[in-house]
This record gives C-alpha cells, sequence and structure tokens, in this order.
C-alpha cells in the first residue's frame, strides 16, 4: 500500500474514481461515457457508481472544440496554446439519471430529429441523403451532420444543394457536409454520381433514398421511363446496386428508404395476380399522377423488404418509412390544387423536424450498448 500511496496509486473509496485502464470522455452533445482502453469497449454509466452524467455549461474562455482526421473530438486552449483530448468541462458535470422509458414511451408525436439523436456522436459516419437541399431531406441532412457525420447532400440542381450546405455551416462552420450532382431522372447521372462517391475512398455507412416527385405531368425520362416510377423508385433502386459493395464493406451500414402510406391505395398486378409492369410506368394515355405516385411507394416498400432480406446477413439492415400525412415541404410544388390542399392541412401536421425523427429512429434507436459498440470503432481505431 505504501508503494502505492508513494506512487499516486493509492486505492480510494471514492465512487467517482475510475478504475485502472479506464478514461472519461465527452461527446461533442456534451455528455459523458467512459472507455475502458483493455477490454476496447465503451459505455455510459460510470464503472463504479452507475451513474449517467453530461457536463454543464459552456466552454472555458479561450477554449474552442475540435475534430480530428479520426473524427475524435479535442480541445484547444488558446490562451496556453495546448490541446488536450480532456473536456475541460468535466470538472463542472452533472448526474443524469432519467427513468429508464419503455420503448413505447421513448418518443411520442412531438419528438424531433435532434431529440432522437440527442447525445449520440456521428463522427466517422458517411451518409448520402438525395433530395436532400430542400424539406424533410435537408432536415435530416441538417440533424446528422450537427452530430458529427459527413453527409453528403446528393442533389439534381447543385445551386440549391450548395446553398443548403451553406445553411448547415451557418449553424456549425465545422460540420461536414457537400453536395454533389444526382439526377434520379438519369440513369447515367445515377452511374456518375456512384462512380464519383466511390473515388472518394470513404466507407458509406448510411444511404437516405429520400427525393421524390409528386403529382407532376406525364413525361418520359431520357431513359424512355415515366418519371415518376424512375425518380422514386428505379433511380434509387439503381443507386442502391451500384453501391452495394461499399455498404457491405462499412458494415454495419443501414438503407433507409422514404415511402408513404398511400402505397396502400393502388395494386401493380393485373387481374390473373400476375405483376403488370405497364402499370409501373403507363403510358400517357394510362396516367393518373396519384396512381403513379402511389404504385412508387409501393415499390419502395417491396424494394426495402427484399433489400433487407438479402444484405441483412451480410450486416446492412434496410427499413422504410412513412413521414406523415399531407406534409407541407416542397413536393406539392407541381400543381396549385395540392399547395391548396397542403396549406390547407398545414396546421394539424407534423413539423418538419418531427417529420425526420422517423428516419433518425430507425438510424440511431438502437440499445445504447450498440451505439457505444459504434462509438467504441472511433476511440479504439
Amino acid at each position: 500500500m505504501a508503494a502505492l500511496k508513494y506512487a499516486g496509486l493509492e486505492d480510494t473509496d471514492s465512487e467517482e474514481e475510475l478504475p485502472p485502464g479506464w478514461e472519461e470522455r465527452t461527446t461533442r452533445d456534451g455528455w459523458v461515457y467512459y472507455a475502458n482502453h483493455l477490454e476496447e469497449k465503451t459505455q455510459w454509466e460510470h464503472p463504479k457508481s452507475g451513474k449517467r452524467k453530461r457536463v454543464a455549461g459552456g466552454l472555458p474562455y479561450g477554449w474552442e472544440q475540435e475534430t480530428d482526421e479520426n473524427g475524435q473530438v479535442y480541445f484547444v486552449d488558446h490562451i496556453n496554446k495546448r490541446t488536450t483530448y480532456l473536456d475541460p468541462r468535466l470538472a463542472f458535470t452533472v448526474e443524469d439519471n432519467p427513468v429508464k422509458p419503455t420503448t413505447r414511451q421513448k418518443y411520442d408525436g412531438n419528438s424531433t430529429a435532434m431529440e432522437i439523436l440527442q447525445g449520440r456522436d456521428l463522427s466517422g459516419k458517411v451518409v448520402i441523403i438525395t433530395g436532400a437541399n430542400s424539406g424533410i431531406g435537408f432536415e435530416t441532412a441538417k440533424s446528422l451532420a450537427l452530430h458529427g457525420a459527413y453527409v453528403i447532400l446528393a442533389c439534381r440542381n447543385m445551386s440549391r444543394g450548395n446553398d443548403a450546405v451553406q445553411r448547415i455551416l451557418l449553424e456549425w462552420h465545422k460540420a461536414k457536409v457537400e453536395a454533389m450532382t444526382l439526377d434520379l431522372a438519369s440513369l447515367q447521372s445515377v452511374q456518375h454520381f456512384a462512380e464519383a462517391f466511390k473515388s472518394k475512398n470513404v466507407p458509406l455507412h448510411i444511404l437516405i433514398c429520400n427525393a421524390a416527385v409528386f403529382g407532376v405531368p406525364w413525361v418520359l425520362t431520357e431513359d424512355e421511363l415515366e418519371s415518376t416510377f424512375q425518380v422514386n423508385h428505379l433511380g434509387h433502386f439503381y443507386l442502391v446496386q451500384l453501391l452495394e459493395d461499399v455498404l457491405r464493406r462499412s458494415s454495419p451500414a443501414r438503407v433507409v428508404v422514404v415511402s408513404s402510406e398511400s402505397h396502400r391505395f393502388t395494386e401493380i398486378k393485373d387481374y390473373s395476380g400476375k405483376l403488370d409492369f405497364s402499370l409501373l410506368s403507363p403510358s400517357k394515355k394510362e396516367y393518373w399522377a396519384m396512381l403513379a405516385y402511389n404504385r412508387s411507394k409501393l415499390c419502395n416498400i417491396l424494394f426495402s423488404n427484399e433489400l433487407n432480406r438479402r444484405l441483412s446477413p451480410h450486416g446492412v439492415t434496410s427499413n422504410s418509412v412513412h413521414p406523415g400525412n399531407m406534409i407541407y415541404s416542397s413536393i406539392h410544388r407541381n400543381w396549385w390544387v395540392y399547395t391548396l390542399l397542403f396549406t390547407l392541412a398545414r396546421p394539424f401536421t407534423k413539423s418538419m423536424g418531427g417529420i425526420c425523427k422517423y428516419r433518425a429512429i430507425c438510424l440511431a434507436s438502437t440499445e445504447d450498448q450498440k451505439i457505444l459498440t459504434q462509438a467504441a470503432e472511433v476511440v479504439f481505431k
């Protein structure tokens, strides 16, 4: 004991003292977690007291938070000209011991994506979101970027895509976000996007198939397919096929396909019960915008289910989500009647942040141990 005391390692009864091999760290959101370097694992609870903590207040004067090339947070003391991975606010932590809610109680209709992601550190995660320059695609991109993920906004209009990037950077100037060109109405554009992404030599942990058109007049794409079917479904189908190898190498990875409850109000089979391909890309005479949209959303769900069946054994899961009914976004812009209906329904529908929670749940609602396993990949890589 004397030798231990001399070395400053005397055992104490303090429940706040960490066992040998443990380190106290913080997430970008200020939540405290504990890294066990002996077993290479992390956990939210203090290894002795079992308490959860978070830091209180902002950084001291002259301090700034940075992120290194591995996505790990460190702190710069500009006054004393030094850097450290130890959060200076750890001296001012407060306990956070909420009663663990049940799955049904954890989130409700008023929850937002930012609340779902609270305390999650997505540093090191790479995300692609199609149609992310506006609406719920933008809100999803912003929520993930503000929690440390490297987010790529796959947009048809690069001017609007770059504007969206700047809006996110205004909220946090260190967000890792960029826009890339993707026109789902062109299979060649989809191929070029996939090639450009692969040339970056980065993993892909999350792919969100969000882009869609609604209520558009009948028109054929350059690939001679009806535009609603190609943009909403086939373009995404092709994109996933082209990026499947990257998703597998990046496992655990996830694909989220944004569908709609309106998939229930259509059919893609003929009278004999067989798949009718003419219904997927109908002629101008057989075209009705609402039905075309509903069919594309049904294709989204069927695709997501089959994708999950095929790839989940390889560590890639897929989920389809319904964002909500009559959501006021830019999707209704193609006809003034739809705009009027969406405007009238707006007071009774979810907020944009509330809509995005469903995607956030698909991405981050696993048990804490699984979340911390992902954090351990960053800590111990």
